[in-house]
């Protein structure tokens, strides 16, 4: 059995935590399969299932592989049907992940526009406030709004974006205007933060800890919180895009932000992504460029 049939055999097998209802599957014997799973385990150098007599799941490093594997089903029947004359459009799977609030407000936009131009792909969409390992899950393309780590993925930039504090107008009026950030002291703060210990406020000239009588996970609950004016919130400058077109919030000391946050289109595929990535980006990448330019200064 040839390298590609084994690992059908093994994504097979993992899909179906069987041997049995993979051979069947597959319209193979069970030895068969079995064979082309060790053959592959013993190829790769690793062990890519549990096996047990209930149960068959896979590894740790199975899980990882399965990711690689699907794509590199996918990438050889684009291969088959270009070579066939058959490459009329791009098609496959496509996975992508993006924050919470930048995919809805932006990320998903563009996607129900790009889905009718090709009916060959197939898109999922996770929106996560949290870094996902893109490998390890198997994601091919993810939105970054971070300095990146030299971790291998290529990564295309789309713009930067503010951290700023803000806070309403009534909230202004009643206790006044920091100058600087010592002044926050005096104010009350909205904190969002996802751990028991919130960070600090970091300026480009120092850090301030300031006193929250709300901390939420959520960022949209510390904006809702901040337009009723119980407090300064700090955010990134697309979340509230709205809010500060409408006038009902203000950003403060804008001289002691810290650096922009860069915002990048990250993928796994290298230089020469396949068609569906390559067609995705093609189209994603100007609209969101375009969206972030068009951000209130």
């Amino acid at each position: 059995m040839d390298r590609f049939a084994s690992i059908r055999a093994f994504l097979a097998v993992a899909e179906a935590k069987s041997f049995a209802a993979a051979a069947q599957k597959l319209r193979l014997s069970p030895p068969a399969v079995t064979r082309a799973v060790v053959a592959l385990e013993e190829k790769l150098g690793a062990r890519l299932l549990h096996r047990t007599t209930r149960v068959v799941q896979p590894t740790e490093a199975g899980l990882r592989f399965m990711a690689d594997a699907r794509r590199i089903l996918m990438d050889l029947e684009e291969a088959e049907r270009s070579a066939g004359g058959l490459h009329g459009e791009p098609r496959g799977v496509l996975t992508m992940t993006a924050s919470v609030l930048f995919g809805r407000r932006h990320v998903a936009p563009v996607i129900l526009d790009f889905l009718p131009h090709y009916p060959g792909i197939d898109l999922r969409l996770m929106l996560a406030d949290r870094v996902i390992d893109m490998v390890q899950e198997g994601f091919d393309l993810a939105v970054r709004i971070a300095e990146l780590a030299d971790s291998g993925l290529t990564a295309l930039r789309l713009g930067q974006v503010r951290q700023v504090i803000c806070a309403a107008p009534d909230y202004l009026a009643r206790h006044g205007r920091p100058v600087r950030p010592a002044d926050l002291a005096q104010h009350g703060a909205i904190l969002f933060s996802d751990s028991a210990a919130p960070r600090p406020w970091k300026f480009n000239t120092d850090s301030v800890a300031p006193h929250s009588q709300l901390c939420v996970n959520s960022v949209e609950v510390a904006i809702t919180a901040a337009r009723r004016g119980l407090g300064l919130t700090r955010v990134l400058s697309y979340m509230i895009a709205e809010e500060l077109q409408s006038g009902a919030l203000e950003i403060l000391l804008p001289e002691y932000e810290p650096a922009p946050l860069p915002v990048h289109l990250v993928h796994r595929e290298g230089q020469w992504p396949n068609a569906r990535l390559r067609a995705f980006i093609d189209f994603a990448a100007p609209r969101l460029r375009a969206d972030l330019a068009a951000l209130p200064a």
